[in-house]
């Protein structure tokens, strides 16, 4: 791609077709040259080099769908879950009745309170994760509109500008009835009518930026001759990258003509200058893009170390996609979970139980993003702390700073220390309570200076209007094809208080907003977000899947991982990554979108476990391997419990000798040195031309015995051991699987475990086995198969997680796990 594109511009060759970026359908140049007499060729056209079937992602996300190439790429619509609803001329819909809805604020103000509630449960950290993900499907040029180029509909001049719409406060406002505030700056969302890719008398379809699949568009672009330009470094698959007092920092902008508006000059001068300006936006934005950058630089580091023979091209693609699959595994599989439930999750098929392969892509969904999508998601601003709390890498509180203050001021990050303790503060700080409280900052003072008041969280419910989006109650038919006819039909769904609430606010159930509907529902079971925006966001994080031909679990895909890089990637947590890249991150809890605790402590990191890059490892670049010159290790090295070595012993002469275990402390000293000495080596004979050995040896090919054979071969791709060696086990573990009624993993066996107890037996390792009841085991590495060193360093036991028997408790044995008092022997005989 990289090829193409330059000979284009040296050559002024160009082969690319032009598509309508509404309909997707081919247009010709002359239909160009009139979209660029009217200054909408950014806008309305793709411009799309011709499909290849085998080339990865493309940075335009175009060609994800052989059939519609267009699809996928930026600048094309949405899709709706339900029709669009408006009044006359495209204005928000009214009542059933025909009366104008209440008022934005009015609502926000009677359905959601103001005030500071710290949640016990999640970090600051999901927060910032969950707006940077949604960041990488939208872009913010409504935000920057109606702070930047439009900041006047609140006053005369707004009052003859269409794009303009803002909120009215009422006079009996809470907040603002003694302060002379009536206005709220709010413009229209930008749309391919507004834009004038299409005519104004259809249904207003908002238009974006941004790619509508989850590829890290916020890191990489959205479109291919930025990330050439400001991105990569075209030396070691690297990105660029400037180190300022120790740090390291995306590349900046050299002038002050940028979108760090905010910045307090002199001092605060750092602005990125990525491909995409949305890393510059909200704080958290801002500082998971750093992280996601680092890493891209790390992943291809470590990648060169294993495939020094890689080219910066191979290095460049590998690492972006290894880092596009980080960021959805981190998303999907650690911080989802824990907010909408693992088994809810499971059960819809969003994830997969088994951490193998799976392949649910489907040609005929194209790869768009719903309209309902990004829109549920602003439900995060109501667990949204309005001020980031500072913290020094011991985990000493040092101040705190309005969140707000941090739109558009990356500077900031930049002086006295600050992004240090902004992220030591992410895995510190709780997040703000699930429930029905905001923080004041986020209602009051939403974009901070850039307006005089803002409540975001109005706005929010504003937009719900502006969008179209059905009422309430047809998403509610929608997600669970259940009817609500009245709003004693709304039992069970919202607390009783809200129900009034709403009864008071709404002539019918039937016009309640879609968002405020969601404000006030109580959480799904086994979860803690609203049912309908679990729906919503369900049915998007599916469609991605089916949708996304490069997906990244994907075995049948161009450039697909293997099983062996698949499963490194499984194992990589936020947590992971932060010890990596995170600014003096020395310790953090393992499951670090979750408050540390007990059952979640602060660790050093060398025990959270990470990616082994060696799953890359490319033979081409140099064979190393081999097999066999030992069959069996000829003795056995005796350790004390420090480690220290004492003596060997020759494991042939305890065949039959049972007796040797039970004197001297041997079984403690064979123990300990079970998983301190390394096995023989795998390599081959000595050798070096096996096959002339095999052909002086044997009359024909069809001779060579079994063993032989397996002796000489080379180990298997990805695995260490002889591949007919592998094929002949493999054989008997699948049938003892399929053969053993009683196996394990069998939900429809007698006394089958349940889902917890199996999850419980997952954990277990030998590491936690010989902990429980090797002799004097007290120290060990995790992977205890394996010798212990950097990646795989000797630690307590405290920290090798074992099994939680509480998944076993009856009961019917006492609620509890407790006993009766009165059943206890009064007497002791």
């Amino acid at each position: 791609m990289l090829l193409i594109y330059l000979l284009g511009l040296v050559c002024g060759v160009h082969s690319a077709l032009f598509y309508d970026s509404y309909r997707g359908t081919e247009i010709t140049r002359e239909d160009v040259k009139r979209h660029d007499k009217a200054n909408t060729t950014f806008w309305c056209v793709n411009e799309i080099e011709p499909c290849n079937p085998s080339e990865g992602r493309r940075v335009d996300g175009s060609c994800n769908n052989l059939r519609h190439p267009t699809r996928g790429a930026t600048h094309t619509p949405f899709v709706r879950l339900l029709p669009a609803t408006f009044d006359k001329n495209f204005e928000p819909r009214k009542s059933s009745s025909g009366n104008d809805l209440p008022l934005a604020r009015y609502l926000r103000t009677r359905l959601i309170s103001v005030g500071k509630v710290p949640s016990t449960i999640f970090t600051m950290l999901a927060v910032h994760y969950f707006v940077f993900m949604s960041a990488d499907v939208v872009s913010l040029h409504d935000t920057v509109n109606y702070i930047q180029w439009k900041p006047y509909c609140c006053t005369e001049k707004g009052k003859t500008d269409y794009m303009c719409v803002p909120n009215k406060i009422p006079e009996d406002d809470p907040v603002h009835r003694f302060s002379g505030i009536r206005c709220l700056n709010m413009t229209r969302p930008e749309s391919f009518q507004s834009i004038g890719c299409v005519r104004n008398d259809t249904i207003p379809e908002r238009i974006i930026s941004s790619t509508p699949l989850l590829d890290l568009s916020v890191i990489y672009g959205n479109l291919l001759p930025p990330l050439l330009q400001k991105g990569r470094l075209f030396t070691g698959g690297l990105v660029k990258t400037e180190i300022e007092e120790g740090r390291i920092w995306p590349p900046s902008y050299k002038t002050q003509a940028n979108v760090c508006y905010l910045n307090q000059r002199p001092k605060e001068t750092r602005c990125h200058e990525m491909p995409e300006d949305g890393s510059n936006t909200l704080a958290g934005i801002n500082l998971v893009a750093i992280w996601f950058w680092r890493y891209h630089n790390f992943i291809a580091t470590e990648l060169a170390k294993v495939n020094p023979c890689w080219d910066d091209d191979k290095l460049f693609e590998t690492a972006r996609d290894i880092n596009i699959a980080v960021s959805l595994q981190i998303y999907y599989y650690e911080l989802l979970p824990v907010f909408f439930g693992f088994d809810n999750m499971a059960e819809d098929g969003v994830i997969d139980r088994s951490g193998g392969f799976r392949d649910l892509y489907d040609e005929n969904i194209p790869p768009q993003l719903s309209l309902e999508y990004p829109f549920a998601l602003r439900w995060v601003h109501n667990i949204q702390d309005g001020t980031l709390k500072l913290h020094d890498k011991e985990g000493y509180y040092l101040r705190q700073f309005p969140i707000m203050n941090l739109t558009l001021r990356t500077g900031f990050l930049a002086v006295d220390n600050n992004i240090d303790y902004l992220t030591q503060g992410s895995f510190r700080q709780g997040s703000s309570k699930i429930d029905y409280v905001a923080d004041p900052d986020v209602t009051e003072q939403g974009l901070g200076p850039h307006q005089r008041v803002s409540d975001l969280v109005t706005n929010d419910l504003s937009k719900n209007r502006y969008f179209g989006f059905q009422p309430y109650v047809n998403y509610r038919q929608f997600c669970f094809n259940r009817r609500i006819k009245s709003f004693d039909d709304l039992h069970g769904i919202i607390d009783e208080e809200r129900i009034e609430v709403l009864r008071e606010m709404y002539e019918r159930v039937e016009d309640i907003d879609l968002l405020a509907g969601i404000w006030t529902e109580k959480p799904i079971r086994g979860g803690f977000v609203p049912p309908t925006f679990y729906c919503l966001v369900i049915d998007q994080l599916k469609r991605n899947i089916y949708s996304d031909r490069h997906w990244y679990e994907r075995p049948d895909r161009p450039n697909a991982f293997t099983f062996p890089q698949l499963a490194q990637i499984r194992k990589i947590t936020i947590a992971r990554m932060l010890c990596d890249v995170g600014d003096t991150v020395k310790r953090i809890q393992p499951h670090a979108f979750l408050k540390a605790g007990f059952k979640n402590p602060m660790c050093d990191c060398k025990h959270i476990i990470g990616m082994d890059f060696s799953a890359w490892r490319d033979d081409s670049c140099g064979a190393g391997g081999g097999f066999f010159d030992h069959f069996f290790q000829p003795v056995l090295v005796l350790h004390d419990k420090e480690g220290y070595y004492l003596r060997q012993f020759p494991i042939m002469n305890l065949t039959l000798r049972t007796g040797f275990l039970a004197v001297d402390n041997n079984i403690d000293y064979l123990t300990q040195g079970s998983f301190r000495q390394g096995s023989s080596k795998i390599d081959y004979v000595a050798d070096p031309d096996r096959i002339e050995v095999l052909r002086e040896m044997y009359e024909r090919v069809e001779d060579i015995d079994l063993l032989a054979g397996i002796w000489t071969e080379k180990p298997m791709r990805g695995g260490f051991v002889p591949p007919t060696f592998y094929c002949l086990v493999i054989d008997q573990l699948k049938r003892n699987i399929y053969s053993d009624r009683h196996w394990y993993e069998r939900p429809d066996r007698p006394n089958a475990f349940t889902f917890p107890q199996l999850a419980q037996i997952r954990k277990i390792t030998i590491a936690r086995m010989l902990c429980d009841v090797g002799d004097t085991v007290k120290r060990i590495q995790p992977h205890a198969f394996l010798k212990a060193g950097f990646k795989n360093p000797m630690c307590d036991c405290k920290h090798i997680i074992g099994m939680d028997f509480s998944a076993w408790r009856d009961d019917s044995c006492g609620a509890g796990g407790g006993f009766f008092d009165h059943f206890f022997q009064p007497v002791l005989v």
